[in-house]
């Protein structure tokens, strides 16, 4: 088998970075106050996974038309979760040196996203 052959979308440098990224969402949103567990936790963690999904589902599709729309759902979810990060900084929920580190992680996937989109026209 050729390892740099894409054969699943696990294989997708995209999934890997939207997937890091779910990852650390989840750890940064165990230290928010009680109150968001159902509100902005919620929020963000869905808008995390549905990155990973989308883009997942996207690599399932078989016309390029398919595929650039669920990547395209992956970007929508992607700003909607940088919008959440901004939220969380300025609610003072988590420190600058984190939202540093998870929006420069967020700028990666979108990159990486966008390259796959044109990889699919």
């Amino acid at each position: 088998m050729n390892k740099n052959k894409i054969n699943h979308f696990t294989d997708l440098i995209t999934w890997q970075e939207a997937h890091k990224l779910a990852l650390m969402v989840y750890k940064l949103t165990q230290k928010f106050p009680q109150q968001e567990q159902y509100g902005l936790v919620n929020q963000m963690r869905r808008s995390a996974i549905s990155i990973s999904s989308n883009i997942a589902e996207g690599f399932g599709r078989r016309t390029g038309k398919e595929k650039i729309r669920f990547y395209d759902i992956a970007i929508g979810s992607l700003f909607e979760l940088q919008n959440q990060f901004i939220l969380s900084k300025d609610l003072q929920y988590i420190e600058i040196d984190y939202f540093t580190t998870v929006h420069t992680q967020s700028v990666r996937v979108n990159s990486l996203l966008n390259g796959l989109i044109k990889t699919a026209i």
